[in-house]
Formats: C-alpha cells, sequence, structure tokens
C-alpha cells in the first residue's frame, strides 16, 4: 500500500541514464532559481518603509535614494556571482569559495548560514504567499500556520517528482507575476505622468524629516536588502543546468538581476507616489495594485500571482539546499545521505529534511513574516561578504589577466554586504541573536561528522585495521520461547552450520513451569543442550544477555566465536507486528552492541 501512495504522488521511478533528461533550459531554470529573488520585491520595499514609518510620511521620500543603494549592491552581487559561475562551474557557491580562499571553517560557516537560510526562504516564501491570500480574503487570517503547512507539503512531494516536472509546473506562476507587475508598474506610471495621481499623496524629494540619521538610514537600507536574499542560489545550481552549464547559468543570471532591478524600481516609485504606508493586514503590493485598479479582476490577478510566486519562490530552497547539501556531504561534514538520489533522480533527503524543518520553523514563528525576514537576510548576507572576501583573496593570490576590474567589484559587493549585516545585528539584534548561537554550533557539528567519518576510515583502511582474531570454533545459541515450528526451523539452521556447540536458552517466571518446559524438551531435542534462566522480575532480556555475556567470556579465552539465533517469524500483514511482543527485535538491538557476538536472525513467514 505504501508504494502504491508513493508511485501516486512522486511518480515512476526513473533510470540513472535518464539524469540528462531532468537538465533545466535558461527559461526553466529562471523561474526556479529565480523565483525566491524576484518574489523578494513583494516584501523588500515594504521593509524600507516599515522603518521610515517611525519618522511618519514624510519620510517616505528616503525609499528613492535607499533602492538606489539597493540597486548598486545588487549590481555588485550579480557581476560577482557571474565571476564565481565561472571560477567555479561546479556549484557549491559560497561554502566553496569561501572553503578554497578564506579556509575550512568560513567557509563552514557559509554553507551552515545557507543552510539555514534555504530554511527559512521556504517559511519566509510560504508564510508571506499566505500573507497575500489573507490580504485578499480576510477572513482567512486565523488560519495561516494551517494553510502555510500545506503549500509546504505540496511543494516537497512536487519537488521529490523531480527537476523538470517542478520546473513546469513553476514556469507558469512565475512568468504570469513579473507580467502582471509589469502591467501594475506600467499603468501606474501612467497614471503619475498623466496627473492621474494627487501630488498630495507624497512629500516632494528633499523635504526636511525631523529626527533622520545615518543610523536609521543605514538600518532602512538594510531592510530593503531583504529584496536581494536568493541571488546566490544559481551559482549553487549550477549542475542542474543544461550544457554548457555555466554560460546558461551565467546568463540567467544576469536575466534575474534586470528583471530584479526592474520590478524593485518600480514598485518603490509606485509605492512613493502613491504615499503608501504599511499596514499590519494589507502588504504594500496589496495597497498598490488597489488604488490602481480597485478591487476587481486586475487587483485579483496581481494578488493571486503575487501569492503565488511567493508560495512557490520557496522552491529556490528546494533547489538550492540539496545541491549544497551534496558539496558538504561530498566533505564529510554532514552525512553521506545526503548524497544519494531517489527515485526521480532528485536528492530526496534534502528534499524531505528541507520540508520538516521548514514546517517547524513555521510553528516557531507562527508564519510572522516580519519576524522571519531578519533571520533570513542575516543568513544570507553573511555567505555574501564571506564570499566576496574570498573572490578578493582568489584575485589577489592569482593574478589573471584582468583581475583589477574583477578585484573592485568584489571588494565593492565584500563592503555593502557586510555593512548590511553588521546593521542587522545592530538594529534587529533581538531577532537575529540566535544566528550567532546556531552558527558555531552548527560548524561544530560539521567537524564532529568530519572526525567520525575520517575514525571509521582510518579503522576500515586494510593497512591499518588489526590483524583478525583466528576463530577456532562456533558456539551458537538459541533463545527459544517454546516449542514451536519458529524454534524448529531456527535449530535446524543451526544444525546446518556444524558449530561446535549449539546451547537453547529458555527464560522461565514460574519454576512450575521451568520444570515442565525441561521435561518436554529432552523428548523434543534430546541432541541440544537446554539451559533454563530464572527471571525474578519477569524480564527475559536482562538474564538473556548476562547469560551470553558469560558465554562470550569464557569463548574468547578459546578463541570461539558466539553466535546468537534469533528466531522470528514474519506475519503476513505488517499491521499485524502491533498484535505481538518485539522481544527478538529488542534482543537484536541489545546485542549489536556486544563487540564480540554475532547476531543472526532466522525468519520464519506466516501464510495467513
Amino acid at each position: 500500500m505504501f508504494f502504491s501512495i508513493k508511485r501516486i504522488l512522486i511518480g515512476r521511478p526513473l533510470k540513472t541514464t535518464e539524469l540528462g533528461e531532468q537538465k533545466l533550459n535558461k527559461t526553466k531554470a529562471l523561474a526556479v532559481l529565480s523565483s525566491d529573488a524576484l518574489s523578494s520585491v513583494a516584501y523588500g520595499p515594504e521593509q524600507i518603509l516599515i522603518v521610515l514609518a517611525t519618522l511618519g510620511a514624510v519620510a517616505f521620500w528616503y525609499t528613492i535614494p535607499i533602492a538606489v543603494g539597493v540597486l548598486i549592491l545588487l549590481t555588485a552581487l550579480i557581476l560577482s556571482y557571474r565571476q564565481i559561475i565561472f571560477a567555479y562551474p561546479y556549484g557549491g557557491g559560497a561554502y566553496v569559495v569561501s572553503k578554497t580562499n578564506l579556509g575550512t571553517n568560513p567557509g563552514l560557516i557559509a554553507g551552515g548560514s545557507l543552510l539555514v537560510d534555504y530554511i527559512l526562504t521556504v517559511a519566509v516564501s510560504v508564510s508571506a504567499g499566505t500573507d497575500a491570500i489573507t490580504s485578499a480574503f480576510p477572513a482567512l487570517h486565523d488560519f495561516k500556520v494551517e494553510i502555510a503547512i500545506v503549500f509546504v507539503i505540496f511543494l516537497t512531494i512536487l519537488n521529490l517528482r523531480g527537476v523538470t516536472e517542478s520546473a513546469s509546473v513553476l514556469a507558469y506562476p512565475v512568468y504570469l507575476f513579473v507580467l502582471a507587475l509589469f502591467i501594475l508598474i506600467g499603468v501606474g506610471i501612467y497614471n503619475i505622468l498623466t496627473g492621474g495621481v494627487s501630488p498630495e499623496f507624497h512629500s516632494p524629494i528633499g523635504t526636511p524629516v525631523t529626527g533622520i540619521s545615518l543610523f536609521l538610514l543605514l538600518r532602512a537600507f538594510a531592510s530593503g536588502s531583504s529584496a536581494l536574499t536568493g541571488v546566490e542560489a544559481i551559482s549553487n545550481a549550477i549542475p542542474n543546468f543544461k550544457d554548457p552549464a555555466p554560460k546558461n547559468a551565467a546568463k540567467t543570471l544576469v536575466m534575474m538581476g534586470i528583471l530584479l532591478a526592474i520590478l524593485f524600481s518600480g514598485i518603490v516609485l509606485l509605492a512613493y507616489f502613491y504615499g503608501i504606508s504599511p499596514m499590519a493586514e494589507v502588504t504594500v503590493v496589496s495597497q498598490i495594485a488597489e488604488a490602481t485598479f480597485g478591487r476587481n479582476f486586475m487587483y485579483f490577478f496581481i494578488q493571486g500571482t503575487t501569492a503565488l510566486i511567493l508560495i512557490l519562490a520557496a522552491n529556490t530552497g528546494y533547489s538550492a539546499f540539496p545541491l549544497l547539501a551534496v558539496n558538504l556531504a561530498k566533505d564529510k561534514f554532514i552525512p553521506r545521505a545526503f548524497l544519494v538520489r531517489g527515485d526521480r533522480l532528485g536528492y530526496s533527503n534534502g528534499i524531505i529534511i528541507l520540508g520538516i524543518a521548514s514546517i517547524i520553523l513555521i510553528f516557531a514563528f507562527q508564519a510572522e513574516t516580519e519576524h522571519l525576514i531578519p533571520l533570513y537576510a542575516v543568513g544570507v548576507f553573511v555567505p555574501f561578504t564571506l564570499s566576496q572576501t574570498g573572490m578578493m583573496v582568489k584575485w589577489f593570490r592569482e593574478k589573471p589577466e584582468g583581475w583589477m576590474p574583477k578585484l573592485f567589484i568584489n571588494t565593492i559587493g565584500a563592503v555593502i554586504s557586510f555593512t548590511v549585516t553588521i546593521m542587522f545585528f545592530l538594529t534587529k539584534f533581538a531577532q537575529v541573536w540566535s544566528i550567532l548561537a546556531f552558527v558555531p554550533i552548527i560548524v561544530f557539528a560539521f567537524h564532529r561528522i568530519r572526525k567520525h567519518y575520517e575514525d571509521v576510515g582510518d579503522q576500515l583502511r586494510l593497512t591499518a585495521c588489526e590483524p583478525p582474531l583466528t576463530i577456532e570454533g562456533n558456539v551458537m545459541i538459541v533463545p527459544v520461547a517454546g516449542m514451536t515450528t519458529v524454534v524448529e526451523n531456527s535449530l535446524n539452521y543451526a544444525k546446518g552450520l556444524s558449530p561446535d556447540q549449539i546451547i537453547a536458552v529458555y527464560v522461565s517466571f514460574e519454576r512450575e513451569d521451568e520444570k515442565k518446559f525441561e521435561e518436554k524438551w529432552k523428548k523434543w531435542q534430546p541432541d541440544i543442550r537446554l539451559v533454563t534462566l530464572h527471571s525474578h522480575y519477569r524480564s527475559i532480556i536482562n538474564p538473556l544477555t548476562k547469560f551470553i555475556d558469560t558465554v562470550e567470556h569464557k569463548a574468547s579465552e578459546s578463541n570461539y566465536q558466539v553466535t546468537v539465533v534469533i528466531p522470528q517469524f514474519i506475519p503476513k500483514k505488517g499491521w499485524h507486528n502491533i498484535l505481538h511482543n518485539q522481544s527478538g527485535t529488542m534482543i537484536r538491538t541489545l546485542l549489536l552492541f556486544r563487540r564480540n557476538v554475532v547476531i543472526t536472525t532466522v525468519p520464519y513467514h506466516l501464510k495467513k
């Protein structure tokens, strides 16, 4: 039944030779990998307004120069990540750049931050999309968390079906969103130019503002820079592109940058000229759409496509998280399970872990976008800073032809990214302090995992491992709960291996049962030695394990191997297992930790 449901949800398994068919062309890649960055225009400008609103609507003209600063940073990041794509064409982005040029720990800080950031990408995107839905339908506001979780489950299943299938689904909403915003911006600018928007709605640029300060402007700039999250995703996901992958990835990155710049600038301009103020339950884009079109078809079209792309922007996390996890797993910093491809050739374990972690975050923050965005932005600007600095070091070391302009681009990106990071810590410390706690813990965990893999490798290497012990003979212990076909099957198996000695062990709770069992055993299996153990506390496992330990200690002195043969019947239906105690399973689990004991399970399959 499980496999039938899995086939319905995920689809048929794909052959390894079909991997090439799962690569993305530029059109689909733009939809999948740019959805996070493009969707952030729905809340990036709003974050600027939220900071400036503390000084009143008169300060909203500052959104224009702040937006110019965000566009300068965007340009530096796009040019820089384009260089990273060609310098590191196998993906990995900030993790690989930082690790290669700055050292292991900076690389792990970048990698750990990005792993957390991609989890936040899913949580923030889905929460923001839910906000857009509840802005249009306020009656749903009390069900935000439930709606968000349903969307995460949907996206997880969609990505488990494969890269190309999820890209095919995503392409339409992403391009519809771009079309909707182009229409909104175009009509809005037309209204402004034709006098359809009253000049009284906004304060003129240059109006003096009481209480304005450089610190507050930097804070607003840092908040607005949250619109740049997701820019790095393409550099992490180069292996997902069709050949030539680096060239296709670079072209997609530039196209994403152009679209992001146009949409971000347009929303900022409309918000300024319309005099939009941030509101708790109505987004800025919703207010602009209503002011431009009223509550008609176009309003709901814009809200619908905005909600869709905000939700589907989470797919950027689903595309980039598994590939980043693969790079970390190859370096043995996270479990090797992340290297395994699933039935549909995607890295299923990474996709499932990402979905579960995102649901936990949505629960923890109750799908409140404003509380998640600062963590989200810090999680991406730390890797931004490290990757830019790493590229600066690369150009200094290698000094290739034309390296000075490249160094200048990366220096600008590093300085601005570092400034934004510091501003987030200074102005939103109460919301982002957890990054300072979790990143060191994550890096420590990375090192412990790597140390474990190194220790395992040292011990399993043929030249390094201890010489195997010479085995002079074999003693087999068979725990028995009665005289049944299951026990007889196990005893016949043990006899077939021709051991030196077979010992059947019976644990009794009552003395009378013990004597009766011994008498019956002599008639049933007279050739096999029976040892009866009395349990004062009605425990089978404790007396049995103590007996096994005693036999193992004596056997080791004579170089004898102890093997425990566990009889176990297998019910025809899986749910039948809950109707039986699992003594065999518990015994096997405990004995696995005995260094010199071999455990063998002899299954007996029931037919009805």
